[in-house]
């Protein structure tokens, strides 16, 4: 693996992105679904499904070789990899906090 060229404005856009996608998906469903943090817990599940190379079914056929394989490929990720998945983590853990304080100051929703 060669030096991956980083990009500020990119970097910093894909941050905001993945912040604003994921801060809408979990509002979406924390509300449709009586919750208040669902996103934050399936989060680490829809970042394995992002890095890992490996398909679905596999983890249940052969999940030793299934888990060693996403054990490598989490540890080879990019610091700038990094910290788009976690800008998008934050943006679920946003959307719990907001749906929280609206539910405490009386709007309900569905």
């Amino acid at each position: 693996m060669g030096v991956q060229a980083v990009n500020l404005p990119q970097l910093l856009i894909s941050m905001v992105l993945f912040l604003i996608l994921f801060f809408g998906i979990g509002f979406l469903l924390n509300m449709v679904l009586r919750s208040t943090w669902i996103m934050a817990f399936t989060y680490p599940i829809i970042v394995i499904l992002i890095v890992d190379n490996v398909g679905f079914f596999d983890y249940f056929t052969a999940p030793v070789t299934s888990f060693s394989m996403l054990g490598s490929d989490l540890l080879s990720l990019h610091f700038v990899d990094i910290l788009v998945l976690t800008s998008g983590f934050i943006g679920a853990i946003i959307a719990g906090i907001v749906i929280k304080m609206l539910r405490v100051r009386g709007y309900q929703m569905f």
